[in-house]
């Protein structure tokens, strides 16, 4: 009998997940180098080609979870409730993710391996890079202008980005977000004002 798409699909989610966690306890038991994908194969209990088959590269496990964040934040974005702008959706978000950030204790050795490997350091700057195309393309969309010609748009998506790292090394990581965001969101409120009022302008026969 052939199995439902659904139940395929938990099995694929489950095994991947079963070759992420596993690496990752391996890379930070070892440390990135050490370790061999025979090693993080062995430990999953899965083939060198199973493993390839979820992720391209090494490196991939580490961020396995990285298009899920990038998904949180384009939603947070698309389907905000109305009446409130962007910059306050994604504030509400980042406060969101740092409360699950706390609920993992091994975070911080996580960052840690990040930060003390360079091929991951790299890694992880490519990673940031796509999602900030992924949330300027939301926020250009939200707000129907071009990219190119509202360069406010990917400037308030890099920003936005920054504003986690600022708070994960900030002591008060709370305060970092409200503040930093208090400065977004008046800076976002002014341009998109101006660029609104001038398409309309525009747009008037």
């Amino acid at each position: 009998m052939t199995d439902r798409p659904g139940r395929r699909e938990r099995k694929k989610a489950a095994t991947r997940r079963a070759i992420a966690d596993a690496a990752l306890k391996l890379f930070l038991a070892h440390g990135f180098d050490a370790v061999s994908i025979s090693d993080i194969a062995a430990a999953a209990d899965v083939a060198r080609t199973t493993l390839f088959a979820h992720f391209p590269s090494k490196e991939a496990l580490v961020f396995d979870q990285d298009h899920d964040q990038q998904e949180r934040l384009v939603n947070a974005v698309r389907h905000r409730p109305a009446g409130t702008s962007i910059p306050e959706a994604l504030r509400q978000e980042f406060h969101i993710m740092l409360r699950e950030a706390r609920e993992t204790p091994e975070l911080d050795a996580y960052h840690q391996l990040i930060e003390q490997t360079p091929t991951l350091c790299e890694y992880a700057t490519t990673m940031w890079l796509r999602h900030e195309d992924a949330l300027t393309d939301a926020i250009s969309t939200d707000l129907g202008a071009d990219p190119e010609t509202f360069p406010a748009c990917r400037a308030l998506a890099r920003f936005a980005l920054d504003v986690y790292t600022l708070a994960r090394t900030s002591a008060h990581p709370e305060l970092v977000i409200d503040q930093t965001f208090q400065l977004i969101e008046t800076g976002w409120t002014a341009t998109s004002t101006s660029h609104n009022s001038a398409s309309s302008a525009h747009s008037k026969p």
